[in-house]
């Protein structure tokens, strides 16, 4: 079976909104799931990170071609930073990355300037996984107006599909839970080996 690991986002733990009822489902179907607790998650250094989100793929039992990647929002510039370091010809490419509500640059928070500093190696990310999958609500307070813009970054330099429903706030909204989240499930599914 495959390793699905999970990478949160800003502010949250590993078992808060729809991370336990994707862990939950997807350990029912037989597959390992990795839902690291990223450390400082309020105050987050990217390089500490990054190395928690190492050594996670590292410890997992699948070899990278039997992996899939999941980042929600800061987390998912976690995964591009972990692929960005991939040595792709020595452990091969993971098998696909789902990116929800994530940011393709900068949102205009400046304690989170050194997540994209210095900037995508676009090209390098791309041939890190086989398969590129984005969740991004069009209503996304976080990416706001440039939604569309972070959007099509990822499908255009990574050859992504993106799943762009109208409504669903940054997955979730402003002070709200959200403890399913179906669409990311099917997303992370497909991507799973045969």
């Amino acid at each position: 079976m495959s390793t699905i690991i999970v990478s949160h986002g800003l502010g949250m733990t590993s078992t808060d909104h729809w991370y336990p009822y994707l862990q939950d489902e997807l350990a029912a179907a037989g597959h390992e799931v990795r839902v690291p607790q990223l450390p400082d998650a309020h105050a987050p250094q990217a390089d500490a990170w990054l190395k928690t989100l190492s050594a996670e793929a590292e410890a997992a039992d699948a070899p990278a071609p039997d992996t899939v990647l999941v980042g929600h929002s800061l987390g998912g510039v976690n995964i591009l930073r972990l692929l960005a370091q991939h040595d792709v010809e020595a452990e091969g490419p993971y098998a696909g990355v789902v990116l929800v509500a994530s940011m393709a640059g900068e949102v205009g928070y400046d304690a989170l300037a050194p997540f994209f500093d210095p900037g995508f190696d676009w090209p390098r990310i791309r041939r890190a996984a086989t398969s590129f999958r984005v969740l991004h609500a069009a209503d996304d307070p976080v990416t706001g107006p440039a939604t569309a813009d972070h959007v099509m970054k990822f499908v255009t330099e990574l050859g992504a599909t993106a799943t762009v429903p109208a409504e669903g706030g940054h997955f979730p909204g402003p002070d709200t839970t959200l403890p399913r989240l179906p669409e990311a499930l099917r997303l992370v599914t497909d991507l799973l080996p045969a």
